[in-house]
């Protein structure tokens, strides 16, 4: 994997998410907090699935070999270049082992890691991003969102569909943004700009204060 075409030359850190539904939320609360992620040198990147991580890194590092280091967010230097850039990133607590292998693919944890991985500089979402800021904006508050959108008809009729009669509210609900092509990136987009500030979910406030 090549990254020289994927980061900006001004990128010092990198933030890598699993999806593009991941890279918009991200993206959008940082503008409505008024973090101007380019101009911090901040780029997020969304890295098709976490299986991928690894590659990622490895690609940033340039497969370095494995090394010793600090506990703390992870450095490494792209091949080819003479910079040196962050990288942290978000990720789903029943995916850590995917971040941990990569981590130790290229080194960047001690050898005997007992740190949690937020000192270097990957945070936790409990689910997904997704249902942190579905937990956030509350059911009421998304359901409202998706009236909005003219979706609520579309939600109504799956949750009369025989598989969802038995499922909660809230597992109706991450079915339907998972449903239909785009319909994540749109949702997270939209739960992003309606999220209350005070309510920001804590890895995602982490993030944001780690990467800037």
């Amino acid at each position: 994997m090549n990254l020289a075409g994927i980061l900006a030359a001004s990128t010092s850190t990198a933030v890598l998410v699993e999806g593009e539904s991941d890279r918009v939320a991200v993206e959008t609360l940082a503008a409505r907090l008024s973090l101007p992620l380019a101009g911090l040198g901040v780029q997020v990147v969304a890295m098709g699935g976490i299986t991928n991580i690894v590659h990622h890194l490895v690609a940033l590092s340039g497969e370095h070999p494995a090394r010793e280091h600090a506990a703390g967010p992870p450095d490494v230097s792209p091949p080819d270049t003479d910079r040196t850039v962050r990288v942290g990133g978000l990720y789903d607590a029943a995916e850590e082992r995917f971040v941990i292998k990569g981590l130790d693919r290229v080194g960047l944890r001690p050898e005997v890691a007992t740190t949690p991985l937020s000192e270097h500089g990957f945070f936790r979402c409990d689910r997904d991003l997704e249902d942190e800021l579905m937990r956030a904006v509350g059911t009421d508050g998304f359901l409202a969102l998706i009236e909005a959108e003219g979706e609520l008809r579309s939600f109504e009729r799956l949750r009369g569909q025989p598989a969802q009669r038995e499922r909660t509210t809230t597992q109706q609900l991450h079915r339907f943004i998972g449903s239909k092509g785009g319909r994540k990136e749109r949702y997270g987009r939209r739960l992003a700009e309606t999220l209350p500030l005070d309510r920001v979910p804590a890895p995602l406030d982490a993030l944001l204060r780690w990467a800037t």
